[in-house]
């Protein structure tokens, strides 16, 4: 499915340098298409597995049809998306763009922005990540549609991974200014925000920084906008002893801070390591 091997020097010193790293063609346009394929039955409720996501955000009885939907560890419920997201190619890029031993899934999303709706607020990954030691992310986002500036595209600020750490968004769906607390952590650091708009065709996406600021506008378009996430975290990760993850804190083994590779399984390690687990899984549901 994916079409990267592993990043070269120059890619690795552009990430770290801009705090993201543009990829034209990760898989590809016809995996893309078949991915974009699931979303309508993940959002009426049609779970391949038969198990609910860990966060189901957007529900077409319940929510304002100018949101944007979004669907979290859909890899649980939908086998398609797990082959993606939880792909090997994905955690060592993870690893080597971060400098980690390895990488493991913290999460995934399923993003949906249909034409009218409204903006993302600007946000850093690792500002959610205080339930997790090392608190630090490194995320894949696969355009799944071509995208466009006009389209409501993910929009990063260049190094702004070298700001600090802020708060999260006061209010991260449909905020009235998605652009106000990116431009306060701005004028905190001492910085002028440079805002790259990701235009790549379908299949394309990029590798962000667990503290790069994103976001994204209104789609102003008549097209559809759908992409898909993979979140990782080093390998290495456990849970913090003592904060709380008020979704993923669930899955936190009482007296022990591991991690459990059944919900957090690990996808790539430098000495060969992949949860075992896996392979059957992905394997075992329909082609």
């Amino acid at each position: 499915m994916f079409l990267v091997d592993e990043p070269d020097p120059d890619q690795i010193f552009r990430f770290r340098r801009d705090g993201f790293l543009v990829v034209e063609r990760l898989i590809e346009p016809a995996a893309a298409a078949r991915l974009a394929a699931r979303f309508e039955p993940l959002f009426r409720g049609e779970f391949e597995t038969g198990l609910y996501p860990d966060e189901w955000n957007w529900r077409e009885d319940r929510d304002a049809a100018d949101l944007t939907r979004q669907i979290c560890n859909a890899w649980k419920s939908d086998r398609f998306v797990a082959r993606a997201v939880l792909h090997p190619r994905i955690g060592l890029w993870c690893a080597r763009l971060r400098g980690w031993p390895g990488a493991r899934i913290n999460q995934d999303n399923v993003l949906w922005k249909p034409p009218g709706a409204r903006p993302l607020a600007f946000h850093q990954d690792d500002s959610y990540q205080q339930w997790v030691v090392p608190p630090e992310m490194c995320s894949c986002w696969i355009a799944l549609d071509a995208t466009s500036a006009v389209g409501g595209t993910v929009e990063y600020v260049l190094g702004s991974h070298r700001w600090g750490l802020a708060p999260p968004a006061a209010r991260f769906h449909a905020p009235d200014d998605y652009e106000s607390e990116m431009r306060e952590a701005a004028e905190r650091a001492g910085a002028i925000p440079g805002i790259a708009r990701i235009e790549v065709p379908a299949g394309g996406g990029v590798f962000h920084h667990g503290r790069t600021f994103h976001g994204s506008d209104t789609n102003r378009s008549d097209r559809h906008r759908r992409a898909l996430v993979s979140h990782c975290m080093s390998s290495g990760a456990r849970f913090h002893p003592t904060n709380v993850g008020y979704v993923y804190g669930r899955y936190k083994r009482a007296g022990s801070t591991e991690m459990d590779e059944s919900f957090f399984p690990v996808l790539w390690t430098e000495d060969g390591y992949r949860s075992a687990f896996l392979e059957e899984y992905l394997a075992s549901g329909p082609a």
